[in-house]
């Protein structure tokens, strides 16, 4: 079967920056459904006609990717307002950040804590991937039509390559 809009792939991948230094590293397939939120356009377009078996080699721009990295998204948060544990590294959801935190901050978004300090805390709201030139070599392990209810949701329940604000790297 050759992939086309509304159809679920399961791919496994290696995922460099662009000096060569593994980012992930996807050696069990996972399913992607092509045409709906699980994927980056790009991504998309590369795997249009092919099938099972099919390898690809990519290079991704930060504009085709998760985009620039935005100072405007990082935000000082008072270190009294958030949990007692939070460390570096964290991510914290926006919906879940009292409001007096950092009002300006947008609440649809996840923060990474980029530090911790003894008053506040640096929270970040870019993906951990912004501004990053990406080289993606991913083999395309099966092909399958898409349920009724994965088109339905737009998704094959994975939605690692898609660009959501504030997102972070998940599969």
């Amino acid at each position: 079967m050759e992939i086309t809009r509304q159809c679920v792939v399961a791919l496994t991948w290696t995922l460099k920056d662009s000096l060569g230094e593994v980012l992930d590293l996807l050696e069990e397939p996972v399913e992607f459904l092509v045409g709906g939120d699980d994927l980056l356009p790009r991504i998309e377009e590369a795997l249009q006609g092919r099938s099972a078996g099919a390898t690809l080699a990519l290079q991704l721009e930060p504009e085709d990717a998760f985009g620039d990295f935005d100072e405007q998204l990082l935000f000082l948060a008072p270190r009294a307002l958030l949990p007692a544990d939070v460390e570096e590294g964290m991510a914290l959801d926006g919906m879940a950040l009292p409001e007096a935190c950092s009002p300006d901050a947008p609440r649809h978004a996840v923060y990474t804590v980029a530090g911790v300090y003894p008053e506040h805390v640096l929270l970040d709201g870019n993906h951990p991937l912004a501004g990053m030139g990406l080289r993606l070599q991913l083999t395309v392990q099966a092909v399958r039509a898409a349920s009724a209810e994965e088109i339905g949701c737009g998704s094959a329940g994975t939605g690692f390559f898609r660009v959501q604000p504030g997102g972070s790297l998940r599969h």
